[in-house]
């Protein structure tokens, strides 16, 4: 529509300092003649754009000239434009590239030097490591069911390696840690559950639409969050001096002791569950659980078990 480009045009001269007549023309493949009846229309609207002629000539609009940003404080808007960047790898270039240019356009181009050297102080990538343009399809689809209350079913490997056939009403999408879930009803269970999108296959969505139902995934993620105390014990590690940065990395500071023979006593509240003996074990000889006992047997036991594995005959 008219109106569209009109409105793509008027942002890309607000980002741009200049930019052709020609290469508009090829952008949004329309006549040169289209383009200037175009740039006439922008100008009647209030908007000043000037053209240059010449080898460098084209259109560009006056230095102080911006669209109202109302309160909005040139940090606030840096901070707007750091968190696109950040999730654009994951939602799609030509998505946010859009949304960005709008964003970009409320900033002065006399501002954009103190914006550009201020968004080179900081990056936020919420793009888990292993992602990539699987997870990028995945998460369009997806997002499409979402917003269209479709139901979506898909083959499910649960933690515990077990293949099942869900077929859930999404609810929504969240990334957390190092990796994708999607949040939803699933019929299969007759309850809320998270499914982690790496352990989704088959993604389908079906015809059929569904009537969302009242909790937000504001609401499910937070009760999601609460652990229940049953469920919870009390560790206590002595770590080797050699992963003294991996147990950093997962344990908080007052978890963490420095004893006087440069070991690490860690004492920390986890959950009871089949993951953390894994993280344990990854830590190999240079960790060793002293409480509580069970969970020693446990590493002991699967310890063995991988020795076993390599044993000859």
């Amino acid at each position: 529509m008219k109106i569209d480009r009109l409105l793509a045009i008027t942002m890309l001269l607000l980002n741009r300092r200049r930019i052709s007549a020609k290469e508009l023309s090829e952008r949004f493949e329309v006549s040169m003649r289209t383009i200037y009846r175009d740039v006439e229309a922008i100008n009647q609207a209030g908007i000043p754009v000037v053209s240059y002629a010449g080898l460098s000539g084209g259109y560009e609009i006056m230095d102080q000239y911006r669209l109202d940003r109302q309160f909005l404080s040139l940090e606030e808007l840096q901070s707007i434009i750091i968190g696109l960047k950040g999730i654009r790898a994951t939602v799609g270039e030509q998505e946010i590239s859009g949304l960005l240019d709008k964003v970009g356009a409320l900033v002065a181009k006399s501002e954009k030097p103190t914006v550009d050297h201020l968004n080179n102080q900081l990056i936020i990538d919420i793009n888990p490591w292993r992602s990539g343009h699987q997870n990028q399809e995945q998460l369009t689809v997806l997002r499409t069911a979402v917003r269209e209350t479709k139901l979506v079913s898909f083959s499910y490997l649960s933690s515990q390696s077990e293949s099942s056939t869900r077929t859930v009403e999404p609810m929504g999408i969240v990334v957390k840690g190092f990796g994708w879930y999607l949040y939803g009803y699933c019929l299969l269970r007759e309850d809320f559950r998270v499914f982690r999108l790496s352990r989704m296959h088959e993604i389908n969505v079906l015809s059929q639409t569904f009537e969302r139902k009242q909790e937000t995934i504001e609401k499910l993620d937070h009760q999601w969050g609460k652990r229940d105390p049953s469920s919870l014990i009390q560790l206590v590690l002595i770590a080797q001096p050699n992963v003294r940065a991996q147990i950093e990395d997962y344990f908080r500071p007052e978890q963490v002791t420095l004893q006087p023979d440069g070991t690490l006593l860690v004492k920390a509240t986890q959950p009871d569950e089949p993951w953390l003996h894994g993280m344990l074990l990854g830590y190999g000889p240079n960790l060793r659980v002293v409480e509580p006992a069970h969970v020693a047997a446990v590493i002991k036991e699967k310890a063995q078990q991988i020795v076993d594995l390599y044993s000859t005959s």
